[in-house]
């Protein structure tokens, strides 16, 4: 019997592939999304602190589906599953993925950053490569990626912002806090030049979405107007509306099959609900299923024609694993100390702070030398009520209870406000950061977990202190007491890339330049797999415009008959 089949199916339903998913049901193609998790609505997100950022309603539980993380303890690796350790690299396993829960800091890419080895030339421990494209072919997809899922902010001209085809961003800035004017005139007096941050939020209505409506809590959360930018509200919701786009959720893909050595002919999938299996045929098939288990899903494709791996004849799939250097800082602004500002008009809720730094994106110290650096954002801590009420229920190590701690938690809640800044520099790849399978773990599908061996390098630390010591200077100048930072090269769990780096040279790379597999033309990659270098911002819309410039051709490639060469 003759099955059905989709001219296109995706694999996961975020940035990525609903961004390809809006290209190609816009232009009339018949498309499948397989999407893991399933569909919340606008209106069934909450701000339940405890359903959101304790237990698991957008993640799976770790017991059923988890990962081994490899560390290095003195001389040797140490692997830890991660529901011992509870360290979860789950990022919103629902319709629309973690772009759901983004606090929505946007910025592009520098031009050097596409072209890190022939500026800053060889780093020792670090396989630092050029990209295989330049800024100029991708500044056309941001334009049209700050239009579509609506970017709000100010272009303010900097040495080390990237250059723009249009004078400004298409919606003003969302509202911001009077903390903004103390910021900037402490940066000012220290001759630092403090930025309007973009940010996937909107600030005005446009479409089926709604303005943001201040809720103060951003990041984390769901978005109840429809604001937030995510690729559930900005791309999918109007890719459903052309008739063309199939969601199948609950649709866990364990195995991408082919039907000869350089065609996949369809995915295997497990029903998450029923337990059933199924297959889903497709022409194209487009993996975007987060960078780690992207990779993950084409490692556990193995078969006779690809022993390795599917699309792994480079030897390359899974390696130089990204996340994201830096780390943060942050001190209090006390009510009886503050100044230049009202008490009041610091304690308004669900303003945003939007302000970034760039000074230090690229550094030429005369002292430290020339270095790639950082871009730093400031933001008042996250506003989760348990979370902060329990950074002060110790003292001297002694538990404190009963009235101390209730007259401690009013203190902290009413009469101090905490500032911090987040640090965002290069995660350098390295030979021991990356992800392969462990066929002794698996998930309550049957399939082998992820095993990621994680190891940054020596100059992600020093670049991430480097910036930490001018961040804390702010905070001095502003009169916050309690100044504290904490740089490490412990992952950011929620900033992901890497594993499937795209590049011209089949031997070195697992994609081409369109994000086409060199060993199977009828499959692309479209999440942050393919960055073989990752910047110095968030990901996220990076993600977006390349997966804008990947369904471009792949548009392209349907038009041709459908023949991917």
């Amino acid at each position: 019997m003759k099955h059905a089949e989709y001219d296109v199916i995706i694999i996961g339903s975020g940035a990525g592939g609903g961004t390809v998913a809006y290209t190609l049901t816009k232009a009339g193609y018949k498309v499948a999304i397989l999407e893991k998790g399933p569909l919340i609505r606008r209106e069934e997100f909450s701000k339940d602190e405890l359903a959101y950022c304790r237990r698991d309603i957008v993640t799976p539980s770790l017991f059923d589906e988890y990962h081994v993380i490899e560390e290095r303890v003195g001389d040797r690796w140490v692997a830890t599953p991660t529901y011992d350790s509870g360290w979860s690299f789950w990022n919103g396993n629902i319709v629309g993925g973690s772009s759901n829960f983004m606090s929505g800091m946007l910025h592009r890419l520098h031009p050097d950053d596409f072209r890190l080895k022939s500026k800053y030339g060889d780093i020792e421990g670090a396989n630092v490569i050029d990209w295989p494209i330049t800024y100029e072919d991708l500044e056309p997809y941001y334009t049209l990626a700050e239009d579509l899922v609506g970017i709000s902010g100010h272009y303010m001209p900097h040495p080390f912002e990237a250059p723009r085809s249009t004078p400004d961003f298409p919606q003003p800035p969302t509202k911001e806090n009077a903390v903004i004017k103390l910021i900037d005139q402490s940066c000012k007096k220290l001759g630092i030049t403090p930025l309007v941050t973009p940010r996937a939020i909107l600030s005005q209505d446009k479409g089926h979405r709604n303005g943001c409506y201040y809720s103060n809590f951003c990041g984390s959360y769901g978005c109840s107007s429809g604001a937030k930018s995510s690729a559930r509200e900005a791309l999918l919701t109007p890719a459903l509306a052309t008739g063309n786009l199939t969601l199948l959720t609950n649709t866990h893909v364990k195995h991408l099959v082919t039907g000869s050595k350089e065609k996949i002919d369809y995915a295997l999938a497990v029903d998450t609900v029923t337990g059933k299996e199924k297959k889903i045929y497709g022409r194209l098939f487009v993996v975007a299923a987060q960078a780690h288990e992207s990779a993950r899903l084409l490692l556990n494709s193995a078969n006779k024609d690809h022993p390795n791996g599917l699309a792994n004849s480079s030897g390359e799939l899974g390696k130089n694993l990204l996340f994201s250097g830096g780390g943060s800082g942050q001190g209090e602004l006390h009510k009886e100390s503050l100044k230049h500002i009202s008490f009041d008009e610091l304690m308004q809720t669900g303003l945003f702070v939007n302000r970034s730094v760039l000074d230090w994106y690229f550094v030429d110290d005369w002292l430290e030398g020339k270095f790639k650096g950082g871009s730093v954002e400031f933001m008042f801590e996250h506003q989760n009520i348990i979370s902060r009420a329990l950074k002060h229920n110790y003292e001297d190590g002694q538990l404190v209870w009963g009235k101390d701690l209730a007259e401690r938690v009013v203190k902290r809640f009413t009469e101090q406000k905490s500032i911090r800044f987040e640090i965002f520099n290069d995660w350098l790849p390295n030979d021991n950061c990356f992800i392969t399978i462990d066929p002794n773990h698996k998930d309550k599908y049957g399939m082998p977990v992820g095993k990621l061996r994680i190891q940054g390098h020596p100059q992600d630390v020093k670049v991430g202190n480097y910036i930490a010591k001018k961040c804390e200077k702010i905070l001095e100048e502003m009169g916050a007491k309690n100044i504290y930072s904490s740089i490490s090269n412990a992952p950011a769990q929620n900033l992901v890339a890497g594993g499937c780096r795209f590049g011209n040279d089949p031997k070195t790379s697992v994609l081409n330049k369109y994000c086409q597999a060199h060993d199977v033309p009828n499959l692309f990659v479209a999440d942050a797999s393919f960055m073989p270098t990752g910047g110095s911002v968030a990901y996220t819309w990076t993600i977006y415009a390349n997966a804008l410039r990947v369904a471009d051709h792949i548009v392209e490639v349907l038009k041709s008959g459908g023949s991917p060469t």
